[in-house]
């Protein structure tokens, strides 16, 4: 009968297997450590930013002083500063909506049929006393909520447009001449209806993208209402300073004879005005006062100006690219541009 016979077992080995066991595992540890310590959490990123301003700031005061950046600067902070307080508005609008608006009260509120809802929703833009940094939050709401898009998206053009608050400033701008009032609530209602049908027509639905949102399923509504404006705050917030950053920076590189050499031709006048609300991504609340001013440009360049600014501009392509899909607003922008030049500029011609 054979005998199987058992190798003995070397200690050596024993002793190699345990000796690699042992230093894999610190080796684990110390790469687990490592990342942590290569972790930068935001108090300390805060810091260290601050200590490199302080190290170096004379090159930045140095910087900041020339005239260049003085102009940049002015814009930047003039864009934050009018857009803000209108941005928390439409988050706060927004957050009411998502948290304690049924889905229910929007299906009886707007007509069953999309053809007829856009009017109605254009129409209701004018219930909001916002600018187009409030319409973007709350529109994206109200498409969560179950509104047809292209109701929502009517809403989103005429409500920084025709709200009572900006027909107000309009009217105090330009106190002779009230057709103005008349001309921007017409062509602002025509363009932000036209749109809505549009999309209606042709829009794509795969590039309409609402970005996710936190659940906030199994929360009491006020814990649900303050982590929605928290998110929506650092989200839109976000694309709000981008947008604000380009502005300033064309603002601060285009030289302004350009404006004067375009003003006595009627199509460059108003094409160059519709560039320049676009650039200048100026809070509905106070285009009018700016509009005014450029006195020399016609009043059919100056109502383009009106309408193209609270429908499109960069900060507000940017919103819209953070809300609903950058694919959304490569279609949507362009789009809404050229049919805002178009109506403002019959329209001015006819009212005007």
């Amino acid at each position: 009968m054979a005998t199987t016979k058992t190798a003995p077992t070397d200690p050596a080995d024993t002793t190699a297997d345990s000796d690699t066991d042992t230093d894999a595992e610190p080796a684990r540890g110390g790469d687990r450590n490592g990342d942590e310590a290569r972790h930068l959490d935001s108090p300390l990123l805060l810091t260290l930013l601050l200590l490199t301003a302080v190290m170096f700031q004379d090159p930045i005061r140095g910087a900041l002083s020339a005239p260049v950046m003085q102009s940049w600067m002015t814009v930047f902070v003039a864009v934050l500063v009018q857009a803000l307080p209108f941005l928390v508005l439409g988050v706060l609008l927004s957050a009411a909506i998502a948290v304690f608006v049924p889905p229910s009260f929007f299906a009886r509120a707007l007509p069953k049929r999309p053809a007829l809802a856009v009017p109605v929703a254009g129409a209701a833009g004018a219930v909001l006393p916002g600018c187009e940094c409030a319409s973007v939050p709350v529109a994206g709401a109200l498409v969560r909520r179950g509104v047809t898009p292209a109701a929502a998206l009517a809403f989103l053009l005429s409500a920084p447009a025709i709200n009572p608050i900006v027909l107000t400033a309009t009217a105090v701008a330009f106190p002779g001449n009230p057709g103005m009032v008349l001309a921007r609530l017409v062509a602002s209602l025509l363009v932000a209806c036209a749109m809505g049908w549009l999309w209606h027509r042709l829009g794509r639905t795969d590039s309409l993208r609402l970005a996710a949102r936190t659940p906030y399923d199994g929360q009491g509504g006020g814990a649900a209402f303050w982590g929605a404006v928290r998110h929506d705050v650092t989200h839109a917030g976000g694309f709000l300073v981008i947008g604000a950053m380009a502005a300033a920076t064309l603002k601060a590189v285009v030289p302004a004879d350009w404006l004067a050499l375009a003003a006595g031709h009627p199509v460059l006048s108003v094409l160059a005005l519709a560039a320049l609300a676009v650039l200048l991504s100026i809070c509905s609340e106070a285009d009018a006062f700016v509009a005014a001013s450029l006195t020399q440009f016609s009043l059919t360049a100056r109502l383009t100006f009106l309408v193209v600014g609270p429908m499109v501009d960069l900060k507000l392509f940017a919103m819209q690219a953070g809300t609903f899909g950058r694919a959304f607003a490569l279609r949507f922008a362009p789009a809404t541009l050229a049919l805002a030049v178009l109506v403002s500029a019959l329209t001015g011609t006819v009212l005007l």
